[in-house]
């Protein structure tokens, strides 16, 4: 197993969405209403959306957001180009004064986001953008698939991480991901959330990923014997030598030849055993046997990973029962976040602007969960002083202050008499402005640097919301100012109804 060189994490940046022109990527709709909204002279008319989820996969108790480096690679090459608009003229649906508008498309939104890697919670926006209608609906469709996907695997990754218990863990999925965008990208938000690095080469070199692998059912079957098979092995990777021991019977076979090896091959060169892998068969006893096997052969320095449709729950299971695992190798489960493939983020129209003032928008339902809160908004995270620790998050109407030296008092939005008091806290903002009139204003970070501050950030929660059980409830309030105005606009309608 290697890890990439210094100079490869130092290179500068490729941007995986410039491989394709990302422009076509939106629901078709998005071109039938802008075109509507150019007919009827609304194109220009100034609009706020904000991207939010509804529920956290798994009934989780925290979310990790992820996917604005590629996010912003796609706007800052958003263009319409002469085969997008060829293709669009052949539709007969489209007059020249709409592809006319197209061709000269440039960005023009305001956009705000949360740093990839904060812990995310439903309801608040993740990403705000306040632009010209038109505009800001033809994005609508590549925000929501870049941040849903990454957000998704990142928040599956940090789960899975967590449960290895400061064990490394491997992503090693790239051959059961949808598709090969998903295997590339999904590494990248594995890595955000936590993991090790990836056996996914392409994205080793595009993000500057640790890449890992070693060998394969088929090289051991090859040979005429599995001693053979790890003897030329490890005369090609004399310093990096791992083996994979469950081709035939891990204990009886696997694991004492491997053994073999390591004392006739490796030692005679100053050499040592670095590890073996499992991928198959009763994890927890084999790894015990294993182990007893390697330390009374004097390999006690010998790793053990294991691998074999892994996810949080086994390996937490695996390491209850006194599995002497030291790392973990996790593919299908981890990257199309197999018990839960859907991220729900939805974009929702919150306001538009007229004669420079702000006039709420929102959507009500009978399905209290899709009821949406208007306004052109903020989220003030709220943490402890004296430990670190967050206490809430409060979505505002943009521009409310919160005063620090005061006491603070949160109330359940729809259960209005459940309140809470906060004292001694700070407050961060967590929306920061990405692009302001089309120009990217923000420091792009680093691949490192995002999954540090992830890690940072979720150790800001505390343990009862990290539970993968019943997690305690995260508050998400609304502030006063918000709640009257979400309030008035739902008696309002209901007025109307009656």
């Amino acid at each position: 197993m290697t890890g990439l060189p210094g100079w490869m994490k130092r290179m500068e940046r490729n941007k995986w969405t410039d491989k394709t022109n990302m422009s076509m990527l939106t629901d078709f709709y998005e071109f039938t209403m802008s075109k509507g909204y150019l007919d009827g002279g609304n194109a220009v008319r100034i609009a706020y959306f904000d991207l939010f989820f509804r529920s956290i996969p798994e009934n989780g108790g925290y979310a990790i957001v992820a996917g604005l480096e590629q996010m912003i690679d796609y706007l800052q090459n958003l263009r319409f180009t002469e085969n997008d608009i060829s293709y669009l003229e052949s539709l007969h649906i489209f007059d020249r004064s709409f592809l006319s508008y197209l061709e000269s498309f440039r960005l023009e939104c305001d956009i705000w986001a949360m740093p990839e890697g904060t812990p995310v919670f439903p309801g608040e926006p993740l990403v705000k953008v306040r632009g010209p209608i038109a505009q800001a609906q033809l994005i609508e469709t590549m925000l929501l698939t870049t941040i849903n996907h990454q957000s998704l695997i990142a928040t599956k990754a940090s789960r899975i991480v967590r449960a290895a218990s400061g064990r490394p863990v491997f992503e090693f999925g790239a051959r059961r991901a949808q598709g090969y965008d998903a295997a590339v990208l999904g590494a990248r938000a594995a890595y955000i959330g936590g993991v090790a690095g990836t056996s996914c080469t392409i994205a080793g070199q595009q993000f500057g990923l640790p890449v890992f692998g070693t060998m394969a059912h088929s090289w051991v079957q090859l040979f005429d014997s599995e001693y053979e098979s790890f003897a030329e092995y490890v005369r090609s990777f004399p310093t990096e030598a791992y083996l994979l021991v469950d081709t035939y019977d891990v204990l009886r076979s696997g694991v004492p030849n491997a053994i073999a090896v390591a004392k006739n091959i490796l030692e005679a060169t100053g050499n040592r055993l670095k590890g073996i892998r499992i991928d198959s068969g009763d994890l927890a006893y084999l790894t015990k046997e294993a182990r007893r096997m390697l330390d009374e052969a004097g390999l006690s320095d010998c790793k053990i990973t294991v691998s074999n449709a892994l996810d949080e729950y086994i390996i937490r299971d695996l390491l209850i029962q006194g599995a002497c695992i030291d790392s973990f190798g996790v593919g299908e489960r981890l990257i199309t976040s197999r018990a839960e493939p859907v991220f729900g983020g939805v974009y929702k129209l919150s306001g538009v602007e007229k004669d420079g003032v702000v006039i709420p928008k929102m959507k009500i339902s009978e399905n209290i969960g899709k009821v949406t809160n208007p306004c052109n908004k903020e989220v003030i995270r709220f943490y402890d002083r004296e430990t670190g620790k967050a206490l809430a998050d409060l979505v505002t109407v943009a521009g409310e202050e919160i005063d620090e030296t005061k006491p603070y008092e949160l109330f359940d939005p729809i259960q209005t008499w459940k309140r809470k008091t906060l004292e001694n806290f700070t407050v961060r903002r967590l929306l920061e402005p990405i692009f302001i009139n089309g120009k990217c204003v923000c420091d792009r970070q680093d691949i490192e640097s995002i999954r540090r501050y992830c890690s940072d950030q979720q150790s800001t929660l505390w343990d009862s919301i990290l539970r993968f059980e019943n997690p305690q409830n995260y508050y998400v309030d609304l502030s006063e100012e918000l709640w009257g105005i979400r309030n008035e606009m739902l008696h309002r309608h209901r007025g109307k109804e009656e």
